[in-house]
Parts: C-alpha cells; sequence; structure tokens
C-alpha cells in the first residue's frame, strides 16, 4: 500500500522485530447508493456490479488506514483485516483495520567466537610440551586446536591427550582421547595441530578459565611412544603465568629459584646447581637468574599466613627498608586502600596481596 509502511495480516514480519504497540487503527470506504440498484445486494453482487469500482474503494480504505498509522508513528501495520458491509439507503463500504506499530530490522551481527587458554600443566621431560589450546567456531559448534613446544625438534605426526577444562564456577569438562594431528609443523621449535571437533559447547566458551591437557602417546616417523608420567600443576596464577611467558617464552610455567644446591628453571625442570644450564629446555642460569636484591617471593609467602590486611601490612613493615623506595609508596597506599575497603566489604587478604605481587612482577619484566 505504500513504501514507508509495511502491512501483512499475519503478527509480524519475517527479518524484523516489533518495538512498540501503538494502537488498533481501522477506516472504512462507501460506494454511493447509486452503484447498487434496487435493495442491498450482497458481495458477490457488488463484485460482478462493478470490479474497478471495487478495487479503488479497497485502495481508499488501505491509504486511510496507512495515514491513520502514521499519525501514531507507526512504521508497519499487522494483523490486517478487510470486511464489506451494506449500509443505508442502499450504499456499500469496505472496512480495514489492525494494529499499529513500530518495527526494526534484525542486524545480523558475526557470531564467530574464539579463547585461547594457556595450559595448566606440563612433563618435566623431553616430550612434546602442550602450552595453549584454541578455540574457535561459532553459534553451532566449537572446534580446538593444540600448540605444543618441541623441545627436540621432532617431526611429531600425532599426539593423543585428555583435555580437561574448568570454568568460572569451578566446573570440569573431561574431553578423553582426543587425536590432534600435526600435518604442517616439521622440525619447528612450536607447532600447532589442525582442528578437531570439540565438546565444548558455544554458550559455555566464554566461561572458561583453564585447561589442562594430560598426553597419553604420541607417534613419530620413529614410532609411537607412551606417555606414563603425570604432569606437574602449575603453581602460578593465570596472571602471573601470562607475564612470565611473555618474558620467558610460550614454554615458561615456573618462575627462577635457586636455594644453593639445585635450581628450577622457567620450564620447571629441577637441575643440580652445577649444571650452567637446563637439561631439557637449554635456558643457561646466568640468563634467567632474577637481578632483584630483594626475595619479594619471601615476604608473599609470610603475608599468605595472614589472615587480615592490618596483619599483612605488618609484615610489609618488616621488610619495607629492603624494598626499593620507587615502590614503597605505592606498597603503603595498597595497605591503606585494602584497610578501608575491609571494613565495609569484607576480608581483603587476596585481593591485596595480589596486587603487591603485581607491584614487583611489573618491575621484574621492565628489568
Amino acid at each position: 500500500m505504500d513504501d514507508n509502511i509495511l502491512v501483512t495480516t499475519g503478527s509480524g514480519f519475517e527479518g524484523y522485530g516489533i518495538t512498540e504497540y501503538l494502537g488498533f487503527v481501522s477506516s472504512q470506504a462507501i460506494l454511493g447508493s447509486n452503484f447498487i440498484s434496487g435493495i442491498a445486494a450482497n458481495v458477490a453482487d457488488v463484485a460482478r456490479k462493478d470490479t474497478a469500482k471495487l478495487e479503488q474503494c479497497r485502495e481508499d480504505a488501505g491509504k486511510q488506514l496507512i495515514q491513520q498509522a502514521k499519525k501514531k508513528g507507526a512504521n508497519a501495520i499487522i494483523g490486517v483485516n478487510m470486511t464489506y458491509a451494506p449500509f443505508e439507503a442502499g450504499s456499500f463500504g469496505i472496512i480495514v483495520s489492525g494494529t499499529a506499530v513500530k518495527i526494526t530490522k534484525h542486524v545480523t551481527i558475526s557470531d564467530s567466537m574464539h579463547k585461547e587458554l594457556f595450559v595448566t600443566n606440563y612433563y618435566n621431560r623431553l616430550v612434546p610440551r602442550p602450552v595453549k589450546i584454541v578455540l574457535d567456531g561459532d553459534s553451532n559448534s566449537i572446534n580446538m586446536r593444540l600448540v605444543c613446544y618441541n623441545y627436540n625438534h621432532d617431526d611429531i605426526n600425532a599426539l593423543r591427550a585428555d583435555v580437561e577444562f574448568t570454568n568460572l564456577y569451578d566446573e570440569r569438562l573431561v574431553i578423553k582421547n582426543i587425536d590432534f594431528v600435526f600435518s604442517e609443523n616439521i622440525n619447528l621449535s612450536v607447532i600447532e595441530s589442525d582442528y578437531v571437533q570439540s565438546k565444548v559447547s558455544p554458550n559455555d566458551l566464554l566461561l572458561l578459565k583453564d585447561a589442562k591437557v594430560i598426553l597419553t602417546k604420541y607417534a613419530t616417523p620413529r614410532g609411537v611412544y607412551a606417555v606414563n608420567d603425570q604432569p606437574i600443576n602449575v603453581s602460578l596464577s593465570s596472571r602471573r603465568l601470562e607475564a612470565l611467558k611473555a618474558k620467558r617464552g610460550i614454554d615458561a610455567v615456573e618462575k627462577y629459584r635457586t636455594d644453593g644446591m639445585i635450581w628450577t628453571c622457567n620450564c620447571g625442570h629441577v637441575n643440580e646447581a652445577g649444571s650452567e644450564e637446563c637439561i631439557v629446555c637449554g635456558r643457561k642460569q646466568k640468563d634467567i637468574m632474577t637481578k632483584a636484591s630483594f626475595n619479594y617471593e619471601e615476604m608473599i609467602d609470610k603475608m599468605k599466613e595472614k589472615e587480615y590486611v592490618v596483619e599483612i601490612k605488618d609484615v610489609l613493615m618488616q621488610y619495607i627498608k629492603e624494598i626499593d623506595s620507587g615502590m614503597r609508596l605505592e606498597l603503603l597506599e595498597i595497605m591503606e586502600s585494602g584497610l578501608q575497603y575491609e571494613k565495609t566489604r569484607g576480608n581483603m587478604k587476596e585481593t591485596v596481596i595480589e596486587k603487591v605481587e603485581k607491584v614487583f612482577e611489573d618491575a621484574s619484566i621492565e628489568d
């Protein structure tokens, strides 16, 4: 009826959504008494008498209906109904009615989905080390691929593993015996598998926070090798793990530490004190030793034994003279803020300790 108004006898329009109902509208068009000879006739009689005039009558009624809908601010009319009725003095009319509405066209938004999770467990020997799970898909399905660090530059053809996801509610999803195939990664340090289907639903993808990979076997041109070891869980928080990898490499899982007898490499392997380089990853001890003279991790461990921020602040004050002067003010501000929030929001221990750790980690990354 009109380019600016959509009209339907149904309850809506495909590809559009109704945003507002503006009320009932109706109109009528009447044919004069001279249109029908004699007494009132039925619809069939009218149709036979003058089809052209009847079409004009319907068009007039429709135009009036649209004008009423426009006055209400509508851009569509739904539930349109048209009836024929005889009037007084032999006249005949058409009544058109419907509901005026506002509609909006549905916007098609790309539903592509993507998430990457660092693997939070590792094997402490020379096997392909899973380091990251990449998930891609859409609202229908999610596929995943595995990224591994390949210490020996082996030609890895395939790898079988269980993958365990954890979501924000600490609920677990374990997918057993997944075969990851590596079709385009020959003798590289970092290898990526082809995509495989996953049992992760699109609705759950954004909730995932952690991934662990448990190897069972892997295949090379030389043969198939079983992996019977139990993996070690990473002790770092996800934020600290990400920061460590950014600084020390994608295979890094632990911070360097030593007690004089042994030293732990960034790859997690524990080496004898006399070893200048790690026997798994080849990192040289002198290159990864912390440059900071202050052992902040010892202080953090003591803070974790406390219950409230006021006690954590006491621990800080025991070490304050050993801390770089540029950090002291920032750390004290964290403590004061924590003390204030703890009065109204409850225990702030974990939040305060996390902020203290971040101060030292950021400084370490800048070194």
